[in-house]
């Protein structure tokens, strides 16, 4: 049986990917085939498509880190046909055929059962930048933040990580400051519940001290590079980071003192490598006290057929919120 998937392929030109007609005789094994209703687009899917990051491991592949479907056939005992079920992150569109085809089969071991309280619409606007601005909430709570500890403040918030967070957060009962570099998001970002909104272009980045003004209780960090450092130096007391993304760098130019001097914690967010128990925790937070109240409102639905048209949007900046794929007809 032929079925339609978003192909990458790497030759002498480069990176790209196109719609090919696939055979299930091509997908990669797994105990469970899963006729795919819906994908989304993460920054990491366009960074993948387009090669402007080195994310997939083995070409060709067809992309997409994110599926949501009803099962079609199963040998793992837990999974049967009819079931809802999602799969994220893993190798998913990475090292191994993704979400971007009609058709995915995937290891038991990486597919989850649909979360009652959320559509198979829902969990892919939340997707894996929704499970990952979740899980970094949860670890901080484990590292002791609370609503009463001091504001929390989230950076690149705009993006779709930084949306969900920003929402979560506010419903949870956190005073938010949103950091972004887009002015016009602003009355956006408000809607989801940040008190405050701060633009990227205010902060003097050259200059940035070993400690600087105890501001922030909590963060959740999308960027990277100078703007983490910048967080660092401005925690408060026993303050915790959650480090998701690199969108503004890679590198960490800082100083262990807001580690030793005001025991501030540091905690990476790796929703590709997270335990099957906690990520059912996560999504199970995701489907009740966690859930975005807004959800629809962030999201931006597009059809198979678009697919390739938003992913410069991705990697020019230019997209905010969420995208889902509905990848079925």
């Amino acid at each position: 049986m032929k079925f339609k998937a978003y192909l990458i392929e790497q030759n002498a030109q480069g990176v790209g990917g196109r719609f090919v007609d696939f055979d299930e005789s091509q997908l990669d094994p797994g105990e469970v085939t899963i006729r795919v209703a819906y994908s989304s687009v993460n920054y990491k899917d366009a960074l993948a498509a387009t090669g402007a990051g080195r994310i997939i491991r083995r070409y060709p592949c067809v992309g997409g880190i994110d599926l949501a479907g009803t099962v079609v056939s199963s040998s793992d005992a837990r999974f049967a046909a009819g079931d809802e079920v999602i799969c994220t992150s893993y190798d998913l569109g990475v090292a191994h055929h993704g979400g971007y085809a009609e058709l995915a089969r995937v290891p038991a071991a990486w597919t989850l059962h649909r979360p009652a309280g959320l559509t198979l619409h829902e969990a892919m606007a939340c997707g894996t930048a929704g499970f990952s601005a979740a899980l970094g909430i949860v670890r901080m709570e484990v590292n002791g933040l609370r609503p009463a500890n001091g504001p929390v403040i989230v950076t690149g918030a705009s993006g779709g990580v930084g949306s969900i967070a920003t929402e979560i957060l506010a419903q949870l009962g956190y005073k938010v400051t949103a950091l972004t570099g887009k002015e016009a998001q602003a009355a956006y970002l408000k809607d989801l519940g940040a008190q405050e909104v701060m633009l990227r272009q205010s902060l003097d980045l050259a200059k940035i001290k070993p400690l600087d003004r105890a501001l922030w209780a909590g963060a959740v960090d999308n960027l990277g590079g100078n703007v983490l450092a910048w967080l660092a130096a401005s925690m408060q007391v026993g303050g915790t980071i959650a480090s998701i993304g690199l969108a503004a760098g890679h590198e960490l130019n800082t100083t262990v003192m807001p580690f030793i001097l005001r025991g501030v914690s540091l905690l990476g967010i790796d929703s590709g490598a997270c335990p099957m128990p906690l990520r059912a925790e996560v999504w199970r937070r995701l489907a009740t006290d966690m859930k975005p109240r807004h959800l629809e409102a962030m999201t931006h639905t597009i059809s198979f057929d678009e697919l390739p048209g938003v992913f410069g949007d991705f990697i020019q900046g230019r997209a905010h919120g969420r995208t889902v794929v509905a990848v079925a007809s």
